[in-house]
């Protein structure tokens, strides 16, 4: 590795981030999965070490089955279910746990290597450091949103799950603009950059998605995609009847499933329409920015569409289990879109197309192939 020139040390690195990342995106579908099965209390204990491996025979198999009948899910929902029926609901949820111990493993073994090998120097150390500690955080709040369903209510709370799938995304996003920026150089002096305060534009666009995923959390916490599956009205009422019904006024807008469901529908069309005004701005300047921003522009607009289409669709036809898990996936694509276009009309990811590869034939590099 020590003639390794710096950029291929960067693009390796790059890949194991990316490749993490595409780890990240597919825990969010199986979690997704896990809680569209009712699969996600089906585990009543954490064992961070001894929980990798399911019960392994019968005897294991039926003392499990007895832990899990001690908690309100068996008592007030699966009353009756048999054993080959647990082993189905159990199965997601500790494919959805080993996974995330997979996660684990495959972002710390690599950053100890790349580490030590020199390929992790200055800023990246405390940046790939937070992406870890993000990492055990969220296996911390996992367990903290499963014990809320083990107490009273066989539910967990809406707001552990929101708070749960927003770490997630955040991560998978973060980790995205890391590798980003291994793989976009510092831009030079005359790098194009679209006006108009795109990125500006972009990350308040962030924020609104933010809040939009935010309220699919709620909406999918509480159940409130069942309620009304038309659209554009909500049975024949543009805002149904009820939406208001919860006293003081605002907690209708955390806990009312027919509101839950109004703001997530029309949050849906206003980042439409925000992807629509980010591409329009960058679209008028195409002449001056780079075509990397340009491209970034034209998959904003097309996976907004294509996401906002599939949220309707997933919504008439009721909730189905295959629909329902492409729009979570959706709105992970959503989200690495919309990270792409950001960073590629920033300060730091403005670009020439090619810039990358022309490194200046001086550069000098020490003995571990990083440059001086």
């Amino acid at each position: 590795m020590s003639s390794i020139p710096p950029h291929r040390l960067d693009r390796a690195v790059a890949a194991w981030l990316l490749v993490v990342c595409a780890m990240v995106f597919a825990m969010v579908v199986i979690g997704g999965i896990t809680r569209l099965t009712n699969s996600g209390l089906s585990m009543v204990d954490w064992r961070p070490i001894m929980g990798v491996l399911p019960p392994l025979s019968q005897t294991e198999w039926e003392a499990t089955f007895e832990a899990y009948k001690a908690y309100p899910e068996y008592q007030k929902i699966n009353q009756g279910m048999d054993l080959d029926g647990f082993k189905e609901i159990f199965f997601w949820e500790w494919f959805h746990r080993v996974f995330g111990r997979l996660i684990g493993l495959a972002f710390f073994v690599p950053l100890v290597y790349f580490w030590a090998r020199g390929a992790v120097q200055g800023v990246r150390k405390a940046q790939y450091t937070i992406a870890l500690i993000l990492g055990g955080l969220q296996g911390l709040l996992g367990w903290y949103m499963v014990k809320s369903g083990l107490v009273d209510r066989p539910d967990v709370s809406h707001y552990r799950l929101a708070a749960h799938l927003l770490l997630a995304i955040g991560v998978m996003g973060y980790l995205m603009w890391l590798a980003l920026d291994l793989l976009r150089p510092r831009p030079a002096a005359d790098a194009r950059v679209p006006s108009g305060n795109v990125a500006a534009w972009g990350w308040a666009l962030m924020g609104l998605l933010t809040l939009q995923i935010l309220y699919g959390a709620f909406t999918a916490g509480l159940n409130a995609g069942y309620g009304f599956n038309t659209w554009p009205l909500m049975g024949d009422e543009f805002l149904a009847t009820g939406a208001m019904m919860l006293q003081p006024g605002w907690l209708n807008f955390v806990e009312n499933t027919t509101m839950l469901q109004f703001v997530h529908r029309w949050l849906g069309a206003a980042v439409l329409a925000g992807a629509g005004f980010v591409w329009w701005r960058v679209w008028q300047q195409r002449d001056r920015a780079a075509g990397a921003q340009v491209r970034a522009a034209h998959a904003l607009l097309a996976v907004t569409l294509g996401q906002f289409l599939l949220g309707v669709l997933t919504l008439v036809y009721a909730i189905p289990l295959s629909l329902a898990s492409l729009h979570q996936a959706g709105a992970c694509v959503l989200v690495l879109a919309l990270t792409n276009l950001v960073h590629a009309t920033s300060a730091r990811g403005a670009m020439e197309e090619a810039s990358h590869e022309s490194l200046s034939g001086s550069d000098q590099y020490d003995s571990r192939g990083l440059q001086r």
